[in-house]
């Protein structure tokens, strides 16, 4: 056993020995196998990549991708080269695909930034690949700021842009591709072509730009400039509408354009400006509202059109824009002024004034061939010779036509006047008295090559009536097309029925409805006896006149139908109507009266009754008296009810106040939704005679030292008998002095203070009594 030890000691050498070989060749050919260990990065550097891609979702869809062929990261910063963002429009099928050589990003804060050039190319469709079709707006520019989870892009530094309709530059740029919006901040020039390349293109220029992509606007401020071949337009801000990438329509403020043509020049200016285009850029309309101002110089006359608006239609199917028509409307006037030359008598400088004036131009747009006004006018021949009169003509309507030269060959008028003050003869003294006249029409027709009349004509002499109907007023003005005059100043118009009397009167002159504004004072006088069918006491008495102010007032159906307008106030006799609003239907013996409504109603003492007769008859269908052996109330109590709205039927005498009413009278206080008045049937009496209450009705009368206050959903009153019914809603009563009572029908005797309690079994009356202290 001893000598087999040795034996064993070496067997484990050899195995040991073995094993340590197999592991040094197996770790050597580890070794080999192990990639090579990395330089290591640059002082600073905590990171690179190559293919770097970055997103950023938003409800579970990708809305930005940041992709860069190489990223270098610094102390937090990331520095990436060959760089591209796509950011996804809402519904993802199209959008924006920005590319920079080079970019500087900070994750962290969301934020790109490229020093050298970046292009943005807009509206991309998500299914096709760049490059994009001619409809894509690219733009580019440098020292661009890009926020990467939104998108938006900003630049101080000179930016170019393309788009399907032309280009344009700036100096800074500022993009939000969520709202589709692209703002030039100054120096902004664009080139904008139409559908036809061989159209004149327009410039575009201004101090700043914001193109709303969506909108399809584009709004320049604060200065704008437009210039197409001889047009040339300067204002404040303008907007620019689009359609289908043309220039459709441009609106300004403070403008004023040119359009310089050979033998002839156009200039128009407003406060505000809007030219309509077609797709070739050509101006087809244009409106100036508010100091609106079109001149057109040609060889004879220079024409002047002012007004609060002019429109203006331009033929389009040449190459030029030639002016064919147009409209000035609110206090218009054109001027037309002859160009001086020697050897030639100048014509009358003509102004025609109106609110609604038609001009129309020969062809070719250098000449005048008529103007017409739509509304009545004014117009004044000026003599430009001394030997010449002095004229002045009003009409409802008025029509000039010219001749060549803008000669003016006839003249027509309606419902006008004429004023002419002529000059001194040589061995008068003193010239002669002006001349005036006036009549409903006129015609007039003028020497050939002169501004002189041949021949006047004038009919039917003008002095407002028709049969007792007269008018009056400091002024007047007759509206042809809506046969209505125009009574301004002290106007005054009456017949038979009554008079109206406000500071401006519209009448129609066939049916004699008429409106009036500004403090109006009206009174209907009563009809004509019409025997047993005459109506007399209520609100529609026809026995007394009927005396009426407001703000306005309008009068239809031969006075039938009145509407009264702005703080309106009624009355006959004692009794008054106050209400915003007051309509009265005489045909259907109604009265309507709406807003801040306030009703006062007097009744009438035994003394002041006229004793029954035939002018006092009873109607067929009138109540009788509820307590014949009631005394009637003394004189001097009123009857006041307030209410939003009034409707009140004169032949059932009853006026329902609607909207939260209060009937107060005589220490009683009525509060409810809706109120029915029923006046007394007697032709000479209108006072209260019950009253119908309901909706959350509320009951207050008070005395010395006492209050009785009720509550229900339906409430009667009858004045004579001094009762009131409480029913519906469990009514209760509460006296001060006697405590509550509840009941399902309560009736209270105010003359005597009786208190009847009418309860059923399954909702016994219930009463509360305050006992006296002792």
């Amino acid at each position: 056993m001893r000598r087999a030890r040795p034996v064993f000691l070496l067997a484990i050498l050899l195995v040991l020995a073995g094993v340590g070989a197999t592991y040094y060749v197996r770790l050597k050919q580890q070794a080999l196998s192990t990639p090579a260990k990395p330089a290591p990065l640059p002082a600073g550097t905590t990171g690179t990549s190559h293919g770097w891609t970055y997103t950023h979702t938003s409800n579970q869809k990708t809305v930005v991708t940041v992709h860069a062929d190489d990223l270098r990261e610094v102390e937090g910063k990331q520095y990436l080269t060959g760089v591209t963002i796509d950011i996804l429009d809402k519904d993802g099928k199209e959008y924006n695909h920005v590319t920079s050589a080079k970019a500087d990003a900070d994750l962290n804060a969301g934020i790109l930034y490229s020093e050298g050039e970046v292009q943005i190319t807009m509206k991309v469709p998500a299914d096709q690949p760049l490059p994009p079709s001619g409809k894509l707006m690219a733009i580019k520019s440098s020292g661009v700021r890009v926020e990467i989870k939104t998108g938006k892009a900003a630049t101080d530094r000179l930016t170019t842009f393309q788009f399907d309709r032309g280009e344009g530059k700036a100096v800074g740029a500022n993009y939000d591709p969520s709202t589709r919006q692209l703002e030039l901040l100054s120096q902004v020039e664009m080139i904008w072509r139409g559908s036809n390349p061989k159209s004149t293109p327009m410039k575009i220029e201004a101090g700043h730009v914001n193109y709303d992509e969506r909108a399809s606007r584009v709004m320049l401020s604060p200065w704008s400039k437009l210039t197409r071949d001889a047009m040339t337009l300067s204002a404040g801000p303008a907007v620019v509408i689009l359609s289908h990438g043309d220039i459709k329509q441009v609106q300004t403020e403070q403008a004023h354009g040119s359009d310089q043509r050979p033998g002839r020049n156009l200039e128009y200016a407003a406060r505000y400006l809007t030219i309509d285009f077609n797709e070739d850029n050509q101006i087809q309309k244009i409106a100036g509202v508010e100091n609106a101002k079109l001149v057109s110089t040609a060889d004879a006359t220079v024409t002047t059109i002012t007004s609060d608006r002019v429109d203006m239609d331009f033929d389009t199917s040449g190459p030029d824009s030639l002016l064919t028509m147009a409209r000035a409307t609110g206090h218009g006037v054109i001027e037309s002024r002859p160009v001086l030359k020697a050897g030639v008598e100048p014509s009358d400088t003509r102004i025609l004034k109106s609110d609604v004036i038609l001009t129309k131009m020969r062809q070719g747009g250098q000449e005048l061939e008529s103007v017409e006004t739509q509304t009545p006018g004014a117009i004044e021949f000026v003599p430009n010779r001394p030997d010449q009169p002095h004229r002045w003509m009003n009409g409802d309507r008025i029509a000039m036509a010219y001749g060549p030269k803008n000669q003016l060959r006839s003249f027509r008028a309606t419902a006008v006047t004429t004023r002419t003050i002529k000059p001194r003869q040589k061995d008068a003294k003193e010239p002669p008295p002006p001349e005036t006249t006036s009549s409903k029409e006129l015609v007039a027709t003028f020497q050939a090559n002169s501004s002189q009349i041949d021949t006047l004509e004038q009919t039917h002499d003008f002095r407002y009536e028709a049969g007792d109907r007269r008018a009056r007023a400091d002024s007047a003005v007759l509206d042809q097309p809506k046969n209505r005059i125009h009574l301004n100043g002290n106007a005054r118009v009456w017949d038979s029925t009554g008079s109206t009397d406000a500071k401006t009167i519209v009448m129609d002159q066939k049916s004699g409805d008429f409106s009036a504004d500004g403090g109006v004072n009206s009174t209907r006088l009563p009809d004509k006896d019409k025997g047993d069918n005459k109506s007399g006491g209520g609100m529609l008495s026809e026995d007394e006149p009927l005396h009426a102010r407001a703000r306005k007032m309008t009068s239809t159906d031969n006075n039938l139908e009145i509407h009264y307008e702005g703080n309106v106030v009624l009355w006959q006799g004692a009794d008054r109507l106050e209400a915003d609003v007051v309509e009265i239907d005489r045909d259907n013996s109604l009265l309507k009266a709406n807003g801040n409504v306030v009703s006062q109603l007097l009744d009438k003492s035994k003394d002041e009754e006229k004793p029954a007769g035939k002018d006092n008859k009873k109607k067929p269908n009138q109540q009788k008296d509820r307590n014949p052996g009631a005394t009637k109330q003394a004189a001097g109590v009123f009857t006041i009810v307030r209410a939003p709205e009034l409707v009140y039927d004169d032949d059932k005498r009853v006026a329902e106040y609607k909207g939260g009413a209060i009937l107060d009278r005589a220490g009683m206080k009525v509060k409810a939704q809706t109120i029915r008045a029923f006046l007394r049937n007697d032709s000479n009496d209108s006072s209260l005679d019950h009253a119908f209450a309901d909706g959350q009705v509320e009951i207050h009368a008070a005395s010395p030292g006492r209050v009785r206050n009720g509550h229900s959903e339906h409430a009667e009153y009858y004045v004579d008998e001094d009762k009131v019914i409480l029913s519906e809603g469990r009514p209760k009563f509460i006296d001060s002095l006697r405590g509550t009572t509840e009941g399902e029908k309560l009736t209270w005797f105010s003359a005597d203070d009786r208190l009847l309690v009418n309860g059923v079994e399954a909702k016994p009356a219930q009463s509360v009594l305050h006992r006296k202290v002792k």
